[in-house]
């Protein structure tokens, strides 16, 4: 697939930006140029996918909207600034973990060269730019997320 192609059109599926019902977070599949930045989760058994690759997010805190929650955790995780003018996508979907709640996913495009400004911050083991392909059957990653970039890349094209 032309990620040229599916990364020019932006594809909305809903109005995460104001959105105060129930979630649990939100997660984003961030593009720096052509490939996404991905996170090894730590190796402690007691968490989630202990060490996976997984993209940037996390928990929602308050009563912050979806895209509050991503800001956040993106500042947090990878020291980025994350505008709502980078969100090409957003949709919510059952959380893996438990499917009757909500998480948010998006998708969101930085030119290259951002991974230069990335302050990585004390969650995670190492950050790394991985082609979408590359994610998509990587063994060691977190396993919805391929299946979630999926979804983004069918309704974009």
């Amino acid at each position: 697939m032309d990620l040229r192609y599916v990364l020019q059109g932006r594809v909305t599926m809903g109005d995460a930006a104001g959105m105060t019902d129930e979630f649990n977070g939100a997660k984003v599949a961030l593009f720096i140029g052509d490939e996404l930045l991905v996170i090894l989760r730590d190796d402690d058994p007691g968490i989630a996918f202990p060490n996976l690759w997984d993209f940037p997010g996390g928990g929602r805190e308050g009563d912050e909207t979806p895209f509050e929650t991503l800001a956040r955790e993106v500042k947090e995780e990878v020291g980025l600034i994350l505008l709502h003018d980078a969100i090409i996508w957003e949709k919510c979907l059952p959380w893996s973990q438990d499917a009757t709640q909500k998480i948010w996913f998006f998708v969101a495009q930085m030119p290259a060269g951002t991974e230069g400004k990335i302050v990585f911050g004390d969650e995670g083991q190492r950050w790394a730019l991985m082609t979408p392909d590359a994610f998509m059957t990587h063994e060691e990653a977190v396993p919805n997320l391929g299946q979630r970039l999926r979804l983004w890349m069918d309704d974009a094209t």
